[in-house]
């Protein structure tokens, strides 16, 4: 059997994710992309809000009636997401973090995962980042 590569996985799991919001929330975003960083895959889903959504954000009690909806949707599906997760990677998913945006119609997922994905790739191209480091806001 051929191991997959990184690439090919992160373009599965956004394929996957792309149908899952397509087939449970009832549109899919306008763009999906995915990146495996160590033992967290990080999913940016673009163009997420429905035209009634979009509609209903110019009020600003909205944006939290949004954010709950959507926030209740993905955790009534969760565990269809975590297969989804699982079945590609091979991984088992620990914890799910989402949030999204009303102003950018943006939507993020982080997975965290019992292993470390990116052990099986080698680093890639992507360098490691130092521990400690100091982060300006």
């Amino acid at each position: 059997m051929v191991e997959s590569t990184r690439g090919e996985i992160e373009a599965a799991l956004a394929d996957a994710i792309t149908q899952f919001e397509k087939e449970q929330m009832g549109r899919g975003p306008v763009e999906t992309r995915v990146y495996i960083i160590e033992d967290m895959i990080l999913v940016r889903l673009r163009g997420v809000l429905t035209p009634a959504e979009v509609q209903l954000a110019q009020n600003p009690d909205g944006h939290a009636l949004i954010k709950q909806l959507r926030r209740q949707l993905l955790e009534g599906s969760r565990p269809l997401l975590e297969e989804i997760v699982q079945q590609t990677t091979g991984g088992r998913v620990v914890s799910l973090h989402t949030d999204i945006s009303v102003r950018t119609s943006e939507r993020v997922i982080v997975f965290t995962l019992t292993q470390n994905l990116e052990e099986r790739f080698g680093r890639g191209k992507r360098e490691k980042v130092r521990k400690n480091q100091s982060w300006s806001t």
